[in-house]
């Protein structure tokens, strides 16, 4: 059952599993993680990282039991990671509203997650060599932040012009 939840049924096994993880992110992010932003910003933060914590148990256990240490299959990490590309982005109402220029930076916020998530740098990588769980998890966590910064600075110019 870990084994499942963790590679989101059969999607650890498509073809390019980490993007369908992420897009399975930013669906349970339009769907769900949307709910608690409409209770305030601290209930998604809260929220997310209730996910995020999760997604590091249920990952180190699913890695064990398959006998690997990061399986390409074990997904929940990019899903998990995604909608913290959105936390407190200015373009968060145009985001949430489902606008084109918010859709604009979903999908922006998607390709450079899995821009950062693929190339793993400033430290990215560094990260995967943490235990278990944590290093499965906690890479993706940072490209998100990564990609949340470089979305955050995108919207501002966007304000701007």
């Amino acid at each position: 059952m870990i084994v499942q939840v963790a590679t989101l049924g059969p999607l650890g096994k498509l073809k390019a599993p980490g993007t369908w993880g992420s897009a399975a992110g930013v669906l349970w992010w339009a769907l769900v993680v949307r709910l608690a932003y409409n209770k305030g910003w601290y209930h998604e933060v809260i929220f997310d990282a209730l996910v995020v914590l999760a997604a590091i148990f249920l990952c180190g256990v699913a890695a064990a039991f398959i006998g690997k240490k990061d399986p390409q299959e074990v997904i929940l990490d990019e899903f998990a990671a995604m909608p913290l590309v959105f936390l407190f982005n200015p373009m968060g109402s145009a985001m949430h509203g489902g606008t084109k220029t918010g859709l604009l930076f979903v999908l922006l916020g998607f390709l450079l997650f899995r821009l950062f998530d693929i190339t793993k740098p400033f430290g990215i990588k560094a990260l995967e060599k943490l235990p278990s769980g944590f290093g499965i998890v906690l890479d993706d966590v940072m490209a998100a932040f990564y990609a949340n910064l470089v979305l955050q600075g995108l919207a501002l110019l966007w304000k701007l012009l």
